[in-house]
């Protein structure tokens, strides 16, 4: 078994829920190829290849994992080998879309299938089942991989220590003089010294690139009093993900970085304090967004608050205006409001998760402005 990933994070009953929900749904199967749905119901993170793996969920029968011959050991040995679930291996010249079609009911009218699965996948599964209609199999798998069960948020919190860890690190990397490229580098690796398996993204937004929410990593070199929005997230041995935003500042920063920075600082708060079972994302997205407004800055806020998180670094739910779903225990999610003036840029990032009573952060390093000598 993987290191890090517990048979409480891919428990057994969770293919009967999927059962259960694909059911309610009026799907006669669900068809789970390489991706997060296959790793949220299996805790197999399969690989993405031109052979076909499939998890095939009938609803009026058991499970089956479909996979190449020479993909069995890996298949065996993930959480999905202590599932029982029956591997159904095939040969090269076997054609396993023709398997998965012969080993289903015959009639069926309706499949989902998964999300992520490849075009070509899909082409060939349609080809295969020519009289049964495919729709996206995401409407039944997000309500259940929005809800975190306790074994979901610790290992989420796991993840929000992790990343702490690597901001801690920053002002010791991030000096006068470097290129983003090469902060970015070394950040890169402290998110793998620090416990992540693999490195998501690092944005060094420095100067004018702050005001990039989604600012690549460049050549620029960093210079002293210049502002810089570090942004940064991977993805634990368990599978789930981090993702936290701090600011720094090489130097004194400019005054009127300053004055929207304490702005920023009062507008997440506000965010999080909305957050609560009943509360709509709506409502948390406008606790942040009236802040800005009301100091003026509101044209300079131009994304959503907020977005899931879990097996993916983006998912259900969206903390955005328009979403009125309403929150409850267990919804993990980010809330990073942002202010982009033009001359530098801040925003400010946590992960939280939606309890009982209100909310609990999976990261805990403060929001203070870090000034580096």
């Amino acid at each position: 078994m993987e290191t890090g990933v517990t048979t409480e994070l891919y428990p057994r009953e969770r293919l009967g829920q999927v059962r259960d929900a694909a059911a309610k749904a009026g799907l006669d199967a669900v068809l789970l190829t390489p991706g997060p749905d296959l790793r949220y119901v299996t805790g197999y993170d399969a690989k993405q290849l031109e052979r076909l793996t499939c998890l095939v969920v009938p609803t009026g029968g058991e499970a089956f994992l479909v996979v190449p011959r020479l993909e069995v050991p890996a298949a065996q040995a993930s959480p999905a080998g202590a599932l029982g679930v029956e591997l159904v291996p095939w040969d090269e010249t076997d054609d396993p879309y023709a398997l998965v079609a012969a080993r289903l009911p015959r009639g069926l009218a309706t499949v989902g299938v998964a999300d992520r699965m490849w075009a070509v996948m899909a082409l060939r599964f349609r080809a295969a089942l020519p009289d049964t209609e495919q729709v996206a199999a995401g409407s039944v798998l997000r309500e259940l991989r929005m809800r975190k069960s306790p074994a979901e948020v610790a290992a989420l919190r796991e993840a929000g220590e992790a990343i702490d860890r690597v901001h801690r690190r920053v002002p010791d990397i991030l000096k006068a003089g470097r290129t983003e490229r090469e902060v970015g580098r070394d950040i890169a690796d402290a998110i793998t010294a620090e416990g992540h398996a693999q490195v998501d993204f690092v944005i060094v937004g420095s100067g004018p690139n702050g005001a990039n929410p989604h600012a690549e990593l460049s050549d620029r070199v960093i210079r002293p009093g210049e502002p810089v929005v570090v942004d940064i997230g991977g993805t634990m041995p368990s599978g789930y993900c981090s993702d936290s935003t701090r600011n720094y500042c090489v130097g004194e920063p400019p005054a009127d970085y300053r004055a929207y920075y304490e702005v920023l600082v009062v507008a997440q708060r506000a965010s999080r304090e909305a957050v609560r079972p009943g509360a709509t994302p709506e409502a948390v997205d406008a606790a942040a967004r009236d802040v800005i407004a009301a100091a003026g800055y509101g044209e300079h806020f131009f994304h959503r608050t907020g977005h899931g998180i879990g097996l993916e670094s983006h998912e259900d739910p969206y903390i955005v205006a328009g979403n009125l779903e309403p929150l409850e225990p267990g919804m993990a999610f980010s809330i990073e409001p942002g202010i982009y003036p033009g001359p530098h840029g801040a925003r400010i990032e946590d992960i939280v998760v939606c309890t009982e009573d209100g909310h609990t952060p999976m990261n805990l390093t403060d929001h203070t402005l870090k000034i580096i000598d």
